[in-house]
């Protein structure tokens, strides 16, 4: 590949990928994209050797090769895990040499800008960390606790109107079919003994009046406010009764956003947040690597000239 490349590891169907992708190309940047979890070691071939700046050596995917020591940047945005024959022994082992192998030289290529770290997205998706870092930062955080005392739960849900979420957004299916774990309310009466299995979330339900999503790249930070029904908890799950619009960012909550990201090491952030009829915003949470497509059309946001322009860019090379 000539010129410096961006390498975009994610999965093979990903349409925000590919507004990325089609960006760069308008542009003529090269980009090699494979999907590190599934294509390695099948069809991507990794030949990386150490020198006095760092990793050096080749990275092949079909005809397209890149060279590690020159590489711009990686857009890390979500490749499968290493490995899915987890019942095999030899199969496991081998998933973890790959990832420490293939994923160990790619987190550490030198002058790369990470879009962002694969261990920075990693550390930035523990719920406790970010909530603690937002009030630390200024935030205003609602009451939250993490348990699986079935009575502390109950006891919490009735001093205030209480909603429950996932920790993780993890894959779950429901008879056979993709389902989504959204936040809801919960009274204390629905509370069983069934919460002693796994740590739960539990939050002060806030009374907005509208919700926020904050893109953060880099050091731009772009904000829409999502309206939804009426006692609509979580906007997720409305998708089709939802209305946009770009809106201003508070001057204060953009320097704690800038400070959250620069706090995980994170080249973007999706953040939410509820506003009340008082005007605060209330930090919910962030996904490191949100989606964020429907978003740029729905609410008129650049988010994809402002990523191309990051992965462009990338990091700078001492000669």
């Amino acid at each position: 590949m000539d010129g410096r490349p961006v390498l975009v590891a994610t999965e093979y169907e990903d349409a925000t990928a590919d507004l990325v992708i089609a960006e760069l190309n308008r542009r003529r940047v090269p980009v090699l994209r494979f999907d590190p979890g599934r294509d390695f070691p099948r069809s991507v071939t990794l030949s990386a050797h150490t020198g006095l700046n760092g990793w050096g050596g080749q990275l092949t995917s079909g005809e397209r090769t890149a060279d590690l020591s020159q590489v711009r940047a990686l857009y890390h945005r979500r490749p499968n895990a290493y490995g899915q024959a987890e019942d095999d022994q030899g199969a496991r082992f081998a998933a973890q040499e790959n990832r420490r192998g293939l994923g160990g030289v790619l987190a550490a290529l030198p002058g790369c800008l990470y879009l962002s770290h694969p261990q920075a997205i990693a550390r930035a998706e523990y719920k406790p960390a970010q909530l603690a870092a937002a009030a630390r930062l200024g935030l205003t955080v609602p009451r939250t606790l993490i348990t699986n005392d079935p009575a502390e739960a109950k006891s919490f849900a009735a001093e205030q109107p209480t909603i429950y979420k996932p920790l993780h957004a993890a894959a779950y299916e429901v008879d056979g079919e993709p389902a989504g774990i959204w936040a809801a309310r919960v009274e204390p009466g629905e509370i069983t003994d069934a919460i002693s299995h796994s740590a739960h979330l539990f939050q002060a339900q806030v009374d907005k009046t509208s919700d926020v999503r904050v893109i953060v790249v880099g050091e731009q930070v772009m904000c829409a406010r999502i309206i939804s029904p009426p006692g609509v908890v979580d906007w997720r799950a409305e998708y089709r009764s939802l209305a946009y619009e770009a809106i201003d960012c508070p001057p204060e909550i953009r320097g704690a956003l800038l400070g959250f990201v620069a706090e995980f090491g994170l080249s973007f952030g999706a953040f939410d947040f509820a506003v009340t009829a008082d005007g605060t915003w209330w930090f919910l949470e962030c996904n490191p690597n949100g989606q964020w497509a429907w978003l740029e059309s729905a609410a008129a946001l650049p988010i994809t000239v402002a990523i191309a322009d990051l992965l462009e860019i990338g990091e700078t090379k001492s000669e």
